[in-house]
C-alpha cells in the first residue's frame, strides 16, 4: 500500500479515528516470516542476499508472518541511508561481514498475514492490535523494532521537529484505523519535515539568462565550493528574476568541467553551466540528507540580498 504527499495535516475527523506512524529514512521491505524466508523491496527486489540478518531473524521468528516495515541503518547518532545503500549492493562474504559491522533493522507498521489468516481486510485498528500481541508475546527485540503510532495530532507535530529529521525521521505517515490495506493503492498520507537553508548558487540547468533549475552549495573545510542540492523547476517569474542577475562563469570556477549526475542513484550527467558563485538562494526541502547533500531536489524561495557568500556555513 502506498500513500500520496500532503503539505499540512488534514481536517481532524472524529478524535481517535486517525492514526499517526514516524515516517523513517529507509529501504520499504515486505517481510515474509517463514521457515524460507523472503525479505521483498518496494519494486519486487529480493533483499535477503544483502541483509543475511534480517533473513535469519524472519527464518526464527517462530510464527509465520507476513510484515510491512521500512529496513533501516542505524548509525548511532542517526538512520544512515547512505550506509543502506552500501549494505544493498554487498553479497555473500561481504554481506556477512556488513551485517556484523553495520547491522540493519526492521521499523514493523503492519501486519498483513499471521499464521495462515490473511488481515488485508481487517481494519488497521485490527493489525495494529495484533501486531502489538505478536511483539509483546514473543517479545521481539533487535533486529525488530515496532514503529511509533499515536492517535494524538499534537504528538504527531511534534515528530515534524527538525531534531526528529536529524535523527532521520522524515515526517509522518497519516493512515485512518478503519481502512483496508490495498496493494498499490495510494490510500495513506505522508506528511514530510521541511526546513529552510541557504546556499551558494554555483551553477544552473539551462543558461545563466534563463535558468531552469539551480546546482547549490557550500564550502567545504577547505573554502572549495561542493554541491548540496539541485532545486526543482523553477517558475518562470524565478527564472527571469535570476536570469537578470547571474553570471556565466570561465574555467576558473571549481565546478568547470566537473561531471554530476542528472539525480540521486542516477548515473546520468547532468549538462549545466556554471555560473558566478556569488549570490546566495534561500531554499525549502526535506530533512533526507547524506553526506551533506540533499536527496531530493529542493524548492527555490527567494534571493537573500542581505547576505554574502561568506554567511554561507559549510
Amino acid at each position: 500500500m502506498l500513500a500520496r504527499p500532503v503539505h499540512e495535516f488534514p481536517y481532524a475527523g472524529a478524535a481517535g479515528q486517525t492514526a499517526f506512524e514516524q515516517k523513517v529514512d529507509g529501504y520499504r521491505a515486505l517481510v515474509f516470516a517463514r521457515p524460507v524466508p523472503y525479505v521483498q523491496s518496494r519494486r519486487g527486489a529480493d533483499l535477503g542476499p544483502a541483509f543475511p540478518e534480517i533473513t535469519r531473524a524472519a527464518s526464527a521468528l517462530g510464527v509465520e508472518a507476513v510484515f510491512d516495515s521500512e529496513l533501516v541503518v542505524w548509525d548511532g547518532q542517526r538512520l544512515d541511508f547512505a550506509a543502506l545503500q552500501h549494505r544493498a549492493r554487498r553479497r555473500g562474504l561481504t554481506a556477512a561481514r556488513a551485517a556484523q559491522q553495520r547491522p540493519a533493522h526492521l521499523i514493523v507498521f503492519d501486519l498483513l498475514e499471521v499464521s495462515g489468516t490473511v488481515l488485508l481486510d481487517r481494519p488497521l485498528s485490527e493489525r495494529r492490535a495484533r501486531l502489538e500481541e505478536l511483539f509483546a508475546t514473543l517479545r521481539l527485540c533487535a533486529p525488530w523494532a515496532l514503529c511509533p503510532q499515536t492517535t494524538d495530532q499534537e504528538t504527531a507535530r511534534a515528530w515534524l521537529d527538525p531534531a526528529w529529521g536529524a535523527a532521520g525521521i522524515e515526517g509522518v505517515m497519516i493512515k485512518e484505523l478503519s481502512s483496508r490495506y490495498r496493494p498499490g493503492q495510494r490510500g495513506w498520507l505522508k506528511l514530510r519535515t521541511r526546513t529552510t537553508a541557504e546556499g551558494i548558487i554555483g551553477a544552473v540547468t539551462g543558461t545563466a539568462t534563463a535558468p531552469q533549475t539551480l546546482l547549490l552549495g557550500h564550502p567545504d573545510p577547505a573554502g572549495e565550493l561542493r554541491l548540496i542540492a539541485r532545486s526543482t523547476p523553477l517558475r518562470p517569474a524565478a527564472s527571469a528574476e535570476l536570469g537578470a542577475v547571474l553570471r556565466t562563469a570561465g574555467p576558473g570556477h571549481p565546478w568547470y568541467g566537473r561531471r554530476f549526475t542528472a539525480g540521486w542513484g542516477s548515473s546520468e550527467p547532468l549538462l549545466f553551466q556554471v555560473v558566478v558563485p556569488e549570490l546566495v538562494a534561500e531554499f525549502t526541502a526535506d530533512t533526507a540528507v547524506d553526506r551533506g547533500r540533499y536527496r531530493h531536489p529542493v524548492r527555490y524561495l527567494r534571493l537573500r540580498g542581505d547576505m554574502t557568500v561568506e554567511d554561507v556555513q559549510g
